[in-house]
């Protein structure tokens, strides 16, 4: 369990990262996460998998991305350190790979900043959950990255924390708007569209917490993505998307409850 909290942590309020954390057989998180877990399995038996699921189709597209020579990574979203994170999985297959992690969750930060101690070429800056695109104008990122060339962001289930469809989109317009040609996104976004009779009960579930998320229907993911083009096999569940070679099929894909992309800007 975590020792001492970061200053600021309310420990009577769950937090989407420690509950993911959890959820992956994590020990950054609180009882209260842990309770949350809890009543979220007894809605969704399948949610640990999911979690394991999202957590290695990141990889898998992070690496693909890799290989194709991006070098430029800004990881934006709501999670903890894990192994096989966005600067390890670049790592693997590039050279000293640039990466920014943002978020605005003041946990998330703390754990970040003590990962990335040691680690070259690499940021943790602060950003609105709603202005996923502002990461663009920091300073550190510009000094950081070149945005001239081709950049990878990782929205990993983030457009979840945004309600609005028009904001959720107006962010991503303006990351189309702002990245290099060659700039790729990489989406992950919880949908109902298995269980829509089971979006009340998770609903309650993370009433608790201080920031609410959304489901959105397939259809409705697909339409956040604008003009990126989306690369085959474009929008869904996450091990589908380009599986590895001899890696364990899921039964029920669609049972993870989470659909996801790779996108470029032309």
């Amino acid at each position: 369990m975590v020792a001492e909290p970061p200053v600021g942590v309310d420990l009577r309020v769950p937090n989407a990262a420690r509950i993911y954390d959890c959820l992956l057989g994590g020990k950054d998180n609180y009882a209260v996460d842990r309770a949350v877990v809890e009543q979220l399995l007894a809605v969704v038996p399948e949610a640990r998998t999911a979690a394991r699921e999202n957590h290695a189709f990141v990889r898998r597209a992070v690496r693909h991305l890799a290989r194709t020579g991006i070098r430029q990574y800004i990881d934006v979203g709501t999670k903890l350190p894990a192994a096989g994170n966005v600067h390890e999985t670049a790592a693997e297959v590039v050279a000293d790979p640039r990466v920014v992690f943002a978020d605005g969750d003041p946990v998330v930060l703390a754990h970040a900043r003590a990962l990335l101690t040691n680690v070259r070429r690499a940021a943790v800056v602060a950003v609105g959950t709603e202005r996923p695109d502002a990461v663009l104008d920091d300073p550190r990122v510009q000094e950081l990255l070149d945005l001239r060339e081709p950049v990878a962001v990782v929205l990993d289930r983030l457009l979840g924390f945004i309600e609005d469809d028009d904001v959720a989109s107006g962010a991503v317009r303006r990351l189309h708007e702002r990245l290099a040609p060659g700039s790729h996104l990489v989406v992950t976004h919880i949908t109902q569209d298995p269980e829509p009779e089971a979006q009340g009960d998770v609903t309650r579930v993370f009433q608790p917490m201080a920031r609410r998320f959304r489901g959105r229907s397939r259809d409705g993911v697909a339409a956040l993505f604008g003009d990126f083009e989306l690369l085959e096999p474009g929008l869904t569940y996450t091990p589908l998307w380009r599986p590895d070679p001899g890696g364990e099929p899921v039964a029920h894909p669609e049972r993870t409850f989470t659909v996801a992309a790779v996108a470029v800007r032309r």
